[in-house]
């Protein structure tokens, strides 16, 4: 994004401040392969003033935002795991599910979106009401690559090891435990899982794991 587009979607902020900030401001800039801070105005990121959105699961088949087209990606440094304990979207508390998180190592196919600029704001606005509605996702721009082998930067989410949703790399029967079990504000898990399976297959993304507990849950 170009330094004019990011000062105009994003307030003044002091580099490396810890990352619990005020609503609408950015946290530090992070590139998920090298694990760099980047300087705040982004004159390290990709010169455009529209938005991308990297996707990887219930993103990939329910944005929630207008964007202006959307293209297959990889994301390195990060996998798709289902590491994250839900107490709201798809469980509670008292009786959690499993949702998607990006967690360290392997790389991560998925969907990458751009949004023009003029609804950047909003998409961001959105995006934090909808992920970090308990904090165990981290705000983050990441580089993500095209089949093409163009790159970009685009705002994802990767979870938060230190946050006590983190669920970390379960077994395949507990994973089908909360899975059954978690139900939400936005639905019953098991959806949230064959909705993603079956987005991954149309899209030709190969995901075991999500392909076996599809099939189990089907």
């Amino acid at each position: 994004m170009h330094a004019g587009a990011m000062d105009r979607i994003l307030p003044e902020i002091e580099r490396c401040q810890p990352y619990i900030m005020p609503p609408y401001i950015m946290p530090p800039c992070i590139i998920a392969t090298e694990c760099q801070t980047l300087d705040r105005t982004g004159t390290e990121m990709n010169p455009a003033d529209d938005l991308w959105v990297f996707g990887y699961g219930s993103l990939l088949w329910r944005p929630g935002f207008d964007f202006e087209e959307k293209r297959a990606a990889r994301l390195g440094g990060f996998h798709r795991s289902l590491c994250v304990y839900s107490h709201v979207h798809r469980g509670t508390a008292e009786q959690p599910g499993l949702v998607l998180g990006l967690d360290r190592g392997g790389s991560c196919r998925g969907l990458a979106f751009r949004v023009l600029a003029r609804n950047a704001s909003a998409t961001v606005a959105y995006l934090r009401e909808r992920e970090q509605v308990t904090s165990v996702y981290l705000e983050r721009i990441v580089s993500v690559r095209f089949d093409d082998g163009r790159s970009v930067s685009a705002l994802t989410y990767v979870v938060d090891r230190r946050h006590g949703q983190y669920a970390g790399r379960l077994p395949a029967d507990d994973l089908l435990k909360f899975i059954r079990q978690g139900v939400g504000q936005s639905g019953a898990n098991p959806e949230y899982v064959l909705r993603t399976s079956e987005q991954l297959t149309a899209l030709g993304i190969r995901d075991r794991t999500l392909r076996d507990l599809a099939a189990a849950l089907a």
